[in-house]
C-alpha cells in the first residue's frame, strides 16, 4: 500500500519518458531531497494531462501514471522547484479539481 510520509510537487514539467531511476535521479539533483526517504514526488508532462507519482519505501519503489480524458491537472505556480502538499490536496489534484480554490482560506469579514 502506497503510504508516503510527505508529499511533493515538481513545479516545473519533466520529461515523462523517464522511468522511476531517472525520477529519482531529478529528485536528488533539482530538489535536494533523498528520493528514497519516503516522501512521494509528483511529476507532470509539458501539455498538464498526464502525471508520474513515485514514492520510495521499505522495500522498494512505487511509480505510478495517471491521465485525464478531458483537461488539464491544475498545478501549482512558485519560484520553488518543488511545493509540499498534503494527502487531500493530493486527492483533489488526481481527480482534476481545482484544488486552489478548495484551499482558500475565507476573507476576514465576508458574507457568505
Amino acid at each position: 500500500m502506497l503510504n508516503p510520509t510527505s508529499w511533493w510537487i515538481a513545479v516545473e514539467p519533466i520529461d515523462l519518458r523517464r522511468g522511476m531511476d531517472g525520477l529519482l535521479t531529478a529528485i536528488t539533483l533539482q530538489f535536494g531531497h533523498d528520493g528514497l526517504a519516503g516522501g512521494a514526488y509528483v511529476f507532470r508532462n509539458r501539455s498538464g494531462t498526464r502525471i508520474k507519482v513515485v514514492c520510495a519505501d521499505g522495500s522498494g519503489v512505487w511509480m505510478c501514471v495517471r491521465r485525464l480524458r478531458e483537461g488539464r491537472f491544475v498545478w501549482p505556480r512558485s519560484n520553488d522547484r518543488v511545493c509540499e502538499i498534503d494527502a487531500q490536496v493530493f486527492a483533489w489534484l488526481c481527480t482534476g479539481v481545482d484544488w486552489h480554490r478548495l484551499c482558500a482560506k475565507p476573507l476576514v469579514g465576508a458574507r457568505v
